[in-house]
């Protein structure tokens, strides 16, 4: 019997917005090639009015997600991991051409993003207790401070670790009850958009995790200025780039945080999780 050869089935990659899966509404796509400059994909160019719509079903997923309880999202984080770590050599493979990374190496960063999914679903329950206060006042009153989501985050996400720093900047920003925008990694966006199909997959609501591919001062400069955008993360912008969306956030007040030199696989800390919360502080009368 011969064997015949068989066609490549090539992938189509697109956008995550809203819980479905658009083509740009722009019909454009850009060339993503590996660390030796070989074409891996074709993936969405995504615009202003994609920005613009990812936007609009963030805001729309933020009543809901942001009034679940802190248990349930921390369990939905949780599945997410599950789903990764059954993806783990899909996304072995796809970080090792990103990155131009050994196999050993790109499991070990993909093993690292599971893990810090893991470490951030524990947090959802318990970050109360670090961001929340009883505090001292003179008088008889109870004086209660406790955290709140900011609303809509867009994330500029990591150029130099397209999964575990994507994964270490929106894990962070939704376990509190954010919703986000998130422009992947402008070279090496694959990671990002495979990540989609996880999180379409898992519990999570359409419209928490709204993911963009493309040019990411194009799609920086519509997000920084969106009056419905509530904060923004810099994390893959350079500092050109960063002081110019930093001015266009200023408009309506946005939460903005600046890059810097991260070590995406130290441990994080809380500086994230704290990042994109806001404290709501009551006064209550003890009574007599």
């Amino acid at each position: 019997m011969n064997t015949v050869d068989r066609l490549s089935v090539l992938k189509t990659y697109k956008l995550y917005v809203g819980g479905k899966f658009p083509r740009s509404e722009s019909g454009r796509v850009y060339e993503v090639t590996d660390s030796k400059g070989a074409w891996l994909a074709n993936a969405p160019l995504a615009s202003r009015k994609d920005a613009r719509d990812a936007v609009v079903a963030a805001r729309k997923a933020f009543g809901g997600w942001s009034g679940a309880t802190a248990y349930n999202r921390g369990q939905i984080l949780y599945r997410v991991a599950e789903m990764l770590e059954g993806r783990r050599d899909q996304f072995t493979a796809e970080v090792a051409a990103a990155e131009g990374l050994s196999k050993a190496k790109a499991a070990a960063q993909v093993d690292a993003a599971v893990d810090r999914w893991v470490w951030y679903a524990g947090w959802s329950d318990k970050v109360a207790q670090i961001a929340g206060a009883a505090n001292p006042v003179a008088g008889p009153y109870f004086n209660l401070s406790s955290p709140e989501p900011t609303g809509v985050v867009a994330v500029l996400a990591p150029q130099d670790s397209s999964f575990l720093g994507l994964v270490s900047v929106i894990a962070p920003a939704i376990v509190t009850g954010n919703t986000v925008v998130v422009a992947a990694a402008e070279g090496a966006p694959l990671p990002a958009l495979s990540l989609a199909e996880v999180l379409a997959t898992s519990d999570l609501p359409g419209g928490v995790v709204n993911i963009l591919s493309g040019r990411t001062a194009e799609l920086g400069a519509p997000l920084a200025a969106h009056q419905d955008v509530n904060a923004l993360d810099l994390a893959g912008a350079d500092d050109e780039l960063a002081t110019e969306l930093e001015k266009a956030a200023a408009d309506n007040l946005k939460r903005v945080l600046r890059p810097g030199t991260v070590n995406w696989t130290a441990d994080p800390g809380t500086g994230r999780l704290l990042s994109f919360l806001e404290t709501k502080t009551v006064w209550h009368p003890m009574g007599v």
